[in-house]
Parts: structure tokens; sequence; C-alpha cells
């Protein structure tokens, strides 16, 4: 009897990344390495160690996700309220 995770359903993860963030990751890193022996700049490493720090995945929601969500709540999304008075 074989158990399979989520049914086959879930997304390939590696550690806490899924493979597709560890791709654009590794392929970050190879530029970013190329820039700064070339050049000297260190912006494009500063922009993928971002983007690996907001890619983490904790149950199955990211750092960015949560960000997005929070931003959402916090500034473009209405609001609604509904005052009474009960007597």
């Amino acid at each position: 009897m074989y158990i399979y995770p989520d049914n086959l359903t879930a997304k390939a993860m590696l550690w806490l990344w899924e493979l597709r963030d560890i791709s654009i990751i590794g392929v970050g890193l190879l530029i970013s390495v190329l820039a700064l022996t070339q050049t000297g700049i260190a912006l494009p490493l500063v922009l993928t160690a971002v983007y690996a720090f907001l890619s983490i995945r904790f149950d199955g929601t990211s750092i960015l996700d949560f960000l997005k969500y929070a931003a959402a709540f916090l500034i473009t999304k209405q609001q609604f309220y509904d005052w009474r008075l009960e007597s």
C-alpha cells in the first residue's frame, strides 16, 4: 500500500520553497554572482535574497502572500462596518 501526500495534488516542494521558486532563486544567484564579480554591483544579490525570503512557504502560504493579504485588508480593499443603535 502506497500513501501519497494530498492525493497527488500538492505542489512539489524542496525545503521551504516550491520547485519553481528554487529555480528562480538559482538563476537569480547565478546572475547575481556574475554581476558582482564583473561589475561589483551587489543589488541583484540583494534582490535575489529578498525574493528568497519572501517566497518561503509555511502551511501553503508564502510570506509574500501574507503581505499581499495584509495590504489588501489594510489599504486596498474597502471594509464595511454596520453601526446600529439598539435600544
